[in-house]
């Protein structure tokens, strides 16, 4: 897909899952990914904070190749280098990571998410050629362990009206508190541990896509 196609891909998406192997209750980054395209999910981020290059490099290659028969979005967390060598749809970069109008000129078909914490941020993204922002991280969350400033769910309803692209959500958010983020606007969640630690993943990821879409079928 070129990156119009793949715009046009993540619109349509609800649930967005994202790995952490640490956090999957003992299961495989693999069996977590075959569990989320189970249960519907259209897009995975593959985020692996402290892992080396080559390690990500040889998963992603394993990711690309389930999400196509799938027909699911690949997002690589950080590695530019590592979303281009596997063909995957799109990198997430964080506020230190590559500026977004420099990742741009290296990768002009590749989707372009950027992190933000504040409206300041999502809206400095968006001037720079973010194709999504991430408003976050909303609740306290075991990802973001040196964080001790949390947006809340009235953040979302304060950025999202200024943003002209799409953005998600994320953030400590799971099955008890996502109809709190989705009554001040988001239709895009990401989560983490709401999904990878569920007994149950492609059920937890049913569940949520239908409380999603019962708000934005």
């Amino acid at each position: 897909m070129n990156r119009k196609e793949r715009l046009e891909a993540f619109k349509k998406i609800d649930i967005y899952p994202v790995t952490c192997r640490e956090l999957s209750g003992g299961r495989s980054n693999i069996k977590v990914l075959d569990a989320v395209l189970a249960g519907g999910a259209k897009i995975i981020q593959l985020r692996e904070k402290d892992w080396e290059k080559r390690e990500i490099f040889e998963l992603a290659l394993e990711f690309r190749k389930r999400t196509l028969v799938h027909d699911a979005l690949l997002i690589i967390n950080d590695h530019l280098d590592i979303a281009l060598a596997t063909e995957a749809d799109g990198v997430h970069l964080g506020q230190d990571d590559l500026p977004i109008s420099a990742a741009r000129k290296i990768a002009p078909d590749l989707l372009l998410g950027a992190s933000s914490h504040s409206l300041e941020e999502a809206l400095g993204a968006e001037k720079d050629g973010a194709d999504y922002v991430n408003i976050g991280p909303v609740f306290p969350t075991k990802t973001k362990k040196k964080l001790t400033r949390f947006l809340g769910p009235d953040a979302i309803a304060e950025i999202s009206p200024k943003l002209k692209i799409p953005f998600t959500t994320m953030g400590g958010i799971n099955q008890k508190n996502i109809q709190d983020v989705l009554e001040k606007g988001a239709r895009r969640i990401a989560m983490v541990t709401g999904i990878t630690r569920a007994p149950d993943i492609a059920d937890r990821v049913r569940a949520l896509r239908e409380m999603i879409l019962k708000i934005s079928p």
